[in-house]
């Protein structure tokens, strides 16, 4: 008999609402029954893609002995942490403090009054070795409340006080932003594995942000070592197991050092992360490699992950039909009997090695370039790069008759608004005009249905719109609309990124210590009101919101947001010394507000193809700090209310009009509104742009 769970939209939740436990989702209902009869809660969170949510559920939550346990002593609630991540940070925190680390599925023992008094993560249904088994836990864990109830209350008040001492921690950085900046950097030099690339060791995820960071430095400081950090990083993964070889875009993480072990789900903010970092590294050094890995990723996202409406789906399971990888792995006899013996020869040259092998099955990765196959195989690089494209063909269409992992197509603002910058950005680099259409329709179909014109959901599914919006939420759509302002020149974009961030300004800023909540001012907040300083696998919703208010503050001569972007910089730069290699978006934000930003404006009419040209230009090239302003040559004609306010974009078309006539675009170069004399036609204006880029290596 289905729970409670069967009515809720979050595929998380409802692939637990037939099990035997009395599960509640996170509500009113559930706390107040907590209330009324002292019982202590069991919170369990996770995500649909997460593997060893999938084990915990099958082993223990569809136990009939473990269901008894939770349902007659405790109230157990389910949690998505990806609709509530408010809850998932705060109470990651509290098992992080128990365990010393943290982990999905996440496994929290509440009081009534929302205290964490014990947690943990994946326990297996009965002790196995040292592991102590979730039945024991559960009694234990009872044991202690009904009888020991005292010294629970004490743990759960410590903790709490630990929890909102988090909240204040810090160690005010000291130094120039420049020492910061190298601090950081140095951090990630002396974290960099020069074996296979990327950082640390296994297990290693992607760190595009910390990639993306590591470009711009190498640019600013003309620093070929950085850039070389960077294309090793990025190439190791395009070649290792992480990526897929047939389908394209990446895995969550490799088990492995060397990228040749995933875990096998797929995350839509991995994909989209990592398609801008290969689109920033082809822009930096023109190399195809990084191109195609940029491309491949975006036509797996549109492919697969998007959906009907014109948004994108959450994840893919690293499982189906109850394995984890299934999908995506070969034995060598399925590749010669669909390929044959010598195509099949020719694509194990390529794609396998002995390090990738999982339980008896081949892991495809690169094992060798174009030139190095052909030489093995003795045949002409054309030709042998022919063939390994028709293997992979054959293999993907043979592949496509498999079980599908599952899809958790849930709609998530935040992880679309990464997808709509990745495929504005590339749409307008590579002249794709798809790329930027379907960027334009995930935005527009999220102003349809998500914004009210005051607040946002998080979430859309099945023809709902549901959960409180969050700070990556506003901050991440804010700059999604800046990209697109930026790659269209439509003024639309630029006016409703003005319409987010001044809801972030009103909703979410810490008028008292600066910087912003995670959370809206009237969201419920068991324990304490989060922010979000440091960059994990997705940006810093503090540090996103802090660079949109910097970049609209500056272009846009708005001297609130200006005030609030460097209240919110000093607020994060104060927690630098704990993490400085996690705070690379705050640093680049950080630009915005202190740094030097060259100001582009391209007085020229829209339809004009000069015009074009040049805007066609100037987004394939690499100027981090650099922003590009279309604007026509007559002010009456600007359709952004808020472009139509800035005194000095007046001036420019002002001394532009009496040229206006020839219809020659022309274009200003200008630093902190200071402009240089005017590039007049495509010829110059491409010339002004050479002058701005930096040679690397």
């Amino acid at each position: 008999m289905p729970n409670r769970l069967a009515n809720e939209l979050s595929p998380y939740l409802l692939q637990h609402a037939e099990n035997p436990v009395d599960w509640y989702p996170w509500g009113e209902e559930a706390l107040n029954r907590a209330k009324s009869e002292n019982k202590p809660i069991f919170l369990s969170i996770g995500y649909s893609a997460c593997h060893w949510c999938h084990v915990m559920a099958y082993e223990s939550f569809e136990d009939e002995e473990i269901a008894q346990l939770l349902n007659e002593s405790f109230i157990p609630i389910k949690v998505d942490r990806e609709e509530r991540p408010d809850l998932d940070q705060l109470y990651m925190q509290a098992a992080q403090a128990f365990a010393g680390h943290g982990g999905w599925p996440l496994s929290v023992f509440l009081t009534p009054d929302l205290q964490p008094f014990f947690a943990g993560t994946y326990w297996p249904p009965r002790t196995r070795g040292q592991m102590l088994g979730f039945d024991e836990v559960l009694r234990r864990i009872d044991e202690a409340w009904r009888e020991r109830r005292d010294q629970v209350h004490q743990v759960a008040n410590s903790v709490e006080t630990l929890l909102k001492s988090l909240q204040q921690e810090q160690r005010p950085a000291e130094g120039s932003l420049e020492t910061l900046a190298e601090q950081a950097t140095e951090t990630l030099r002396q974290a960099y594995d020069p074996d296979w690339g990327g950082f640390g060791h296994a297990p290693k995820f992607p760190h595009s942000l910390e990639l993306r960071y590591l470009l711009r430095r190498a640019y600013q400081k003309a620093d070929p070592q950085l850039l070389r950090i960077v294309k090793h990083s990025l190439s190791a993964m395009a070649a290792g197991g992480i990526y897929d070889h047939l389908g394209g875009g990446f895995h969550r993480y490799s088990v492995d050092h060397s990228w040749t072990v995933p875990h096998f789900e797929k995350m839509l903010y991995d994909n989209a992360l990592l398609a801008l970092a290969n689109l920033d590294a082809w822009k930096a050094t023109g190399e195809e490699c990084f191109r195609q890995t940029a491309e491949d990723t975006l036509v797996y996202m549109l492919r697969d992950l998007r959906l009907a409406e014109g948004t994108f789906a959450s994840s893919e399971d690293a499982d189906s039909e109850g394995e984890e990888g299934r999908f995506y792995l070969w034995l060598p006899e399925e590749i010669t009997e669909i390929l044959g013996p010598e195509l099949a020869r020719l694509f194990m040259l390529a794609y396998t090695s002995p390090r990738g092998w999982l339980e008896g099955k081949m892991i495809l990765h690169r094992t060798c370039t174009r030139t190095e196959g052909a030489a093995k195989a003795q045949m002409d690089p054309d030709d042998w790069e022919r063939a390994i494209n028709e293997a992979r063909r054959k293999l993907f269409e043979k592949r496509n008759q498999r079980v599908r992992p599952g899809r958790d197509d849930k709609v998530i603002v935040a992880w679309n608004a990464l997808a709509i910058s990745a495929l504005a950005r590339a749409g307008a680099a590579f002249g794709n005009s798809a790329y930027l259409q379907a960027a334009v329709e995930t935005a527009e179909f999220i102003f349809g249905r998500l914004w009210t014109g005051r607040s946002l959901h998080r979430c859309w599914r099945e023809g709902r719109a549901f959960g409180p919006g969050f700070l990556d939420d506003y901050a991440g759509l804010a700059w999604a609309c800046i990209n697109l302002f930026e790659t269209t020149q439509e003024g639309r974009w630029l006016d409703r990124a003005v319409a987010l961030a001044e809801i972030i300004l009103e909703r979410f800023s810490d008028s008292r210590d600066g910087g912003f909540y995670y959370s809206a001012d009237d969201a419920e907040t068991p324990i304490a009101r989060p922010k979000e300083f440091f960059d994990g696998s997705t940006p810093s919703s503090h540090s996103m919101a802090t660079g949109v208010l910097g970049w609209l503050g500056h272009m846009l001569q708005r001297g609130d947001f200006r005030k609030a972007a460097q209240a919110a910089m000093e607020a994060g730069l104060a927690r630098f010394p704990l993490a400085p290699s996690a705070m690379t978006q705050l640093l680049s934000a950080v630009e915005w507000t202190e740094g030097e930003v060259i100001e582009l404006v391209l007085v020229g009419s829209a339809g004009d193809s000069g015009t074009q040209s040049i805007l066609q230009a100037f987004h394939r090239k690499f100027i981090p700090n650099a922003r590009l302003l279309g604007v026509p040559p007559k002010h009456s004609e600007l359709d952004s209310e808020h472009l139509k306010r800035v005194d000095w974009i007046k001036v420019l078309i002002e001394a532009t009009e009496p040229q206006a006539a020839a219809k020659e675009p022309i274009l200003y170069i200008c630093r902190n509104r200071t402009c240089e004399l005017p590039a007049r036609g495509v010829e110059s204006a491409l010339e002004a742009f050479g002058s701005l880029e930096r040679p690397i290596s």
